[in-house]
């Protein structure tokens, strides 16, 4: 900055500070009033659900989880039956629990052999026609 050597050059750089001393000033509650919205508990719940929704590996990993739940519950269900024998009740629950920790730890690898599975299928049926 340069020496300042007249009253009128003195007035003009104190102009120019207090203009500048405003507009830091409206930016600092612009930026303040952003952060007291953001930190409201209705916005916080808000931006955690958009985050949630657009993140694809969380959605994966639900849809993997329900998956194994799923299957693990059909074949709990499946081996038991209607037996009300409490040694094939417990077999049962462990077959379930084992069900689902593989389902839900490789669905990836056990949709692929789906598919493998599918395509063969359709491929054999259309050989026949």
């Amino acid at each position: 900055m340069e020496n300042i050597t007249s009253t009128a050059g003195l007035k003009n750089a104190i102009q120019l500070l207090e203009v500048e001393q405003a507009l830091n000033g409206q930016l600092l509650k612009e930026q303040f009033y952003f952060i007291y919205e953001s930190f409201k508990p209705v916005n916080l719940l808000k931006s955690t659900l958009k985050d949630i929704t657009s993140s694809p590996f969380l959605i994966d990993n639900i849809l993997g989880t329900a998956m194994g739940l799923a299957t693990g519950s059909l074949s709990k269900k499946i081996f038991i039956g209607a037996s009300g024998n409490i040694i094939r009740r417990l077999i049962g629950s462990v077959l379930q629990l084992g069900v689902t920790n593989v389902v839900a730890r490789h669905p990836d690898t056990i949709k692929s052999f789906g598919q493998f599975i599918f395509q063969h299928i359709l491929r054999k049926k259309r050989k026949e026609f």
